[in-house]
């Protein structure tokens, strides 16, 4: 019932949202050798997909967070990470991680698509759909982009000074074993590279061009981090 293990359990069950909006649909149609998606479908996809993610980084903030008042100020650990205020990042995450999620589909599905409809990744992702839109103009996906950018960023930079206020307390512990031991639970590695790529996925400029990294990254961001968490935090935990 600590702090640690409230916020593991709703990471895990974040994970599992996450993949089972994109995977599954695509092992069925490896399965059954279709590859179509309706566009209601498709809709739910990234409706799906977008607030998960963007509560998935809440909550890895929110952890970074717990860890390092619970090694800077542990007689003060369980004033400041009540039940309550967990509670409370829990909701700020969901909140922000749903607002992306109607900004981003709202705002998508609200151009004009004609002609070509194939997509080029193995999910309904905003990049791709940006590929088969008629308008020209579409302020509504830059606003939210820029939004769901300084989030995510926010949230990163949080993350940093966490940790960076972390190691410079342990590094003034004498004993080389606990060193080592704060180090290995407090370094989520999946982190840095679940944002930058997902970043780099919306920041890098648009073009007609398919290519397999545009690809790549998408089922880095996607698939990796849940796949990963749970040895990360779980098992070495």
């Amino acid at each position: 019932h600590s702090p640690m293990y409230f916020f593991l359990r709703h990471l895990s069950f974040l994970d599992l949202c996450l993949i089972s909006a994109t995977v599954p649909k695509s092992i069925l149609n490896s399965i059954t050798f279709t590859d179509s998606i309706s566009f209601l479908g498709c809709v739910l996809q990234l409706f799906l997909v977008v607030p998960k993610a963007g509560s998935e980084i809440g909550i890895l903030t929110a952890m970074s967070y717990d860890h390092c008042v619970a090694i800077r100020h542990p007689l003060h650990y369980e004033a400041v990470m009540s039940k309550e205020a967990c509670v409370q990042f829990m909701a700020l995450s969901c909140l922000n991680g749903g607002a992306l999620g109607i900004l981003y589909s709202a705002g998508t599905f609200s151009l004009n698509f004609c002609g070509f409809n194939k997509i080029h990744q193995f999910f309904c992702d905003v990049p791709a759909l940006l590929k088969l839109t008629c308008s020209e103009k579409y302020a509504i996906i830059d606003c939210s982009v820029a939004i769901g950018v300084c989030y995510a960023f926010s949230c990163l930079a949080c993350i940093v000074i966490s940790y960076g206020y972390i190691f410079s307390t342990v590094l003034k512990i004498p004993s080389r074993e606990n060193q080592s031991k704060v180090f290995s639970t407090c370094l989520p590695n999946v982190v840095s590279a679940f944002l930058l790529t997902g970043s780099v996925a919306y920041l890098k400029p648009g073009s007609d061009e398919h290519s397999l990294l545009d690809l790549l990254m998408s089922v880095f961001y996607s698939m990796v981090p849940p796949t990963l968490n749970p040895l990360i935090y779980s098992l070495r935990n």
